[in-house]
């Protein structure tokens, strides 16, 4: 598959780092992510690199032998190892176990989907997810990236950022990314919205992302200084969707995101 992105230099990815080999194999994955299809070729990634092809095979070895990548024929996509990796990361973060355990006993969200994400810039990363109810089934698994301004754990997360904060990732004119008819359109109408998720304590998402699926959702308090940006988020069919029902669902999310943030509260 062709890459259409600009080449790097002749010096390459990671010539001033320390360790270049390590910063070159962490673009070599990341590459395989973002790629449309997962896979990616020798001269792929000795583009994206911008280094000879010599030197990309080389690093490509060692990385297949680690079990990080794996090739299939002439292409490469990422390994299973990084899926060990990623379990035993999440399996020790507390904040997840907690989540499960919640859903679990909910009286409402235990028949709903639930999920719990962490911001990553203008991103959100899904940690995980609690499947209550098996008619919602979404795009967004473990591990997958959402534009905050697409998703309501989005929104439920920089709403608690300062306005100078904000403006500085989403100008007034900025173009969103869009996903159906209703989602936003200008950094202006993000902003608007904001200002309702603060008044009412919780962001609304109306079928924004997915047609025929609403979002409600909230941040969890940061525990510690350097703690995570977690938020919670509960999707339910607007075809069934109800006023009370969401009343209740929003009570659960606040539960489990003071359970999430003040552990020993």
């Amino acid at each position: 598959m062709a890459d259409s992105r600009t080449p790097r230099s002749s010096d390459g990815l990671g010539s001033a780092s320390p360790a270049p080999a390590v910063t070159r194999a962490a673009a070599v994955m990341d590459a395989l992510a973002a790629s449309a299809n997962g896979r990616l070729t020798l001269s792929d990634l000795a583009r994206e690199l911008g280094i000879p092809k010599s030197s990309t095979s080389n690093l490509l070895l060692a990385l297949e032998e680690a079990r990080l990548i794996s090739r299939q024929g002439a292409e490469f996509t990422l390994g299973r190892k990084l899926v060990e990796l990623g379990a035993a990361y999440l399996s020790r973060l507390d904040e997840v176990q907690e989540f499960y355990r919640f859903c679990e006993q909910a009286p409402t969200l235990s028949g709903e989907t639930v999920r719990i994400a962490m911001l990553d810039g203008t991103n959100v990363i899904y940690l995980a997810r609690y499947e209550g109810h098996p008619a919602v089934r979404l795009t967004s698994n473990i591990g997958d990236k959402m534009p905050v301004s697409l998703c309501a754990v989005g929104k439920a997360l920089i709403a608690r950022l300062h306005d100078h904060d904000i403006d500085a990732m989403f100008s007034d004119t900025a173009e969103l990314p869009v996903l159906t008819p209703k989602s936003l359109r200008t950094g202006a109408e993000l902003k608007a919205q904001l200002r309702t998720i603060r008044e009412q304590g919780y962001a609304f998402e109306d079928e924004e992302s997915t047609t025929g699926v609403v979002c409600l959702a909230v941040s969890v308090p940061t525990r510690g200084a350097h703690g995570p940006s977690l938020g919670l988020s509960v999707t339910a069919l607007k075809a069934t969707y109800t006023e009370e029902q969401g009343s209740q669902m929003v009570k659960e999310l606040n539960e489990l995101a003071r359970s999430l943030g003040n552990p020993m509260g």
